[in-house]
């Protein structure tokens, strides 16, 4: 799967940036270096909004503002998916086949109208494929 486009959900960015985080810290880290040295990170719109929700408001140490509007900057230089009409019908149909929450399946539309192969995230079923995208538990 190398050189594979991987779409990251919230919680793994989430973990990079929250040093309360443990285990799930130092691997969230690890995973962000590597696609930033690579170049294969994709998020979504999605993605950004709740980064800076979670980082700024439900963390034990929240982060301020200005230093969260930072990293989205940074993080805007990935490959970022817009939510569009197109990928919110996709995700309605796979919430109606996977039973996922409507939020989780644009999660997904997005990694699959992004490109990507993998999905990084810790609230999906490990291992499942869906359309041609792989959801990994990074912290399994």
């Amino acid at each position: 799967m190398k050189g594979d486009k991987v779409f990251v959900d919230t919680n793994v960015i989430v973990y990079a940036y929250d040093k309360d985080a443990g285990e799930k810290h130092k691997s969230a880290l690890n995973i962000m270096k590597d696609l930033w040295h690579s170049g294969l990170g994709i998020i979504s719109t999605q993605v950004l909004q709740e980064f800076f929700i979670t980082l700024t408001k439900k963390i034990s140490v929240p982060l301020k503002i200005p230093v969260v509007r930072g990293t989205i900057r940074r993080l805007s230089s990935w490959d970022v998916v817009l939510i569009d009409v197109d990928i919110i019908i996709s995700a309605t149909e796979i919430q109606e086949r996977y039973k996922y929450s409507f939020w989780d399946s644009l999660i997904i539309a997005s990694a699959i109208g992004g490109g990507a192969k993998i999905i990084f995230s810790e609230d999906f079923a490990d291992g499942q494929t869906i359309q041609g995208v792989t959801i990994k538990n990074p912290f399994k």
